[in-house]
């Protein structure tokens, strides 16, 4: 494996309802693999509560928001650091105008997920409006909803 840069501002973008997940890295080795994103969010509702089979790291650059992890709300302030595991239910939700976050994913799933649920699941729409959209793509890629 080589070294990889990615400059300020580079890296494909996966625009969702709870943010633009921006892929920064995909690592594959002999040890195994991860995925790391900036994530840029606004203020909105808070997406559900879902399940992924991959652990996340979510580190907070910018702004603040709530994350809430299998039943557990945490305030989280730039510098603060959340570890959710694979298989636990988990959201967040922007605190204030926006955010930005470092997330690292294990794995190599959450990028496929991410640049499926951008192209299938609308931005625009209410998330209600988007449910059976949200099912299908959650389905594809062995994430659940938390409660259906």
């Amino acid at each position: 494996m080589s070294a990889i840069y990615v400059r300020p501002g580079e890296g494909q973008h996966h625009r969702m309802i709870d943010g633009d997940h921006i892929a920064k890295a995909a690592v594959r080795d002999a040890s195994g693999a991860f995925e790391v994103f900036e994530v840029i969010a606004s203020a909105a509702p808070m997406a559900p509560p879902h399940i992924s089979p991959w652990a996340g790291v979510l580190f907070l650059l910018e702004g603040r928001i709530t994350a809430l992890v299998d039943g557990t709300s945490y305030d989280v302030e730039p510098g603060g650091l959340v570890v959710v595991p694979a298989g636990t239910p988990t959201t967040f939700g922007v605190v204030g105008e926006s955010a930005r976050l470092l997330v690292t994913t294990s794995g190599d799933g959450a990028g496929r997920f991410f640049a499926d649920f951008a192209s299938s699941v609308p931005v625009d729409r209410p998330v209600e409006d988007s449910m059976a959209a949200i099912r299908s793509v959650t389905r594809r890629h062995g994430v659940a909803l938390a409660g259906a």
